[in-house]
C-alpha cells in the first residue's frame, strides 16, 4: 500500500537489507515495529517491499523525529538482533522529500 504523506517537505528513511536464512522471530519483530513508529511522534507512514532484496521507507516530520525512533528502546534491541541474526547486510538513508507527485486510477 502507498503511503499517505503531506505535502512536502518532509523525510524518509530508505532501509534496504540482505537477509541471513535464519527466520526466528524475524515476521513478529517487524510488524511490531510497523506498531511501534505509528505511535511515535512525526511518523508519516510506511512502505515496505520484500523479495531477494528488502526495502522498507518510512517516513517522518523531521530529522529529531527520526532520531527519536532510532533511538527508541525496543527498536535498539531490534536493530541488534537484525544485526546478529537476520541480516546479511543493510544500509539505511535519510532524504529530504521536497517535491513528489501521484497517479491514482480509483
Amino acid at each position: 500500500m502507498i503511503a499517505k504523506t503531506p505535502e512536502p517537505p518532509y523525510y524518509a528513511v530508505i532501509f534496504t537489507s540482505v537477509r541471513t536464512d535464519l527466520a526466528d522471530g524475524y515476521g513478529d519483530t517487524a510488524a511490531r515495529m510497523i506498531e511501534l513508529a505509528r505511535d511515535q511522534p512525526g511518523f508519516l507512514g510506511v512502505e515496505s517491499a520484500r523479495d531477494e532484496l528488502g526495502i522498507t521507507v518510512s517516513y517522518w516530520e523531521s530529522l529529531d523525529a527520526i532520531r527519536a525512533w532510532k533511538q527508541q528502546a525496543e527498536h535498539q534491541i531490534a536493530q541488534q538482533r537484525g544485526r546478529q541474526h537476520w541480516y546479511e547486510a543493510y544500509k539505511t538513508r535519510i532524504c529530504k522529500v521536497e517535491r513528489d507527485y501521484a497517479f491514482d486510477r480509483l
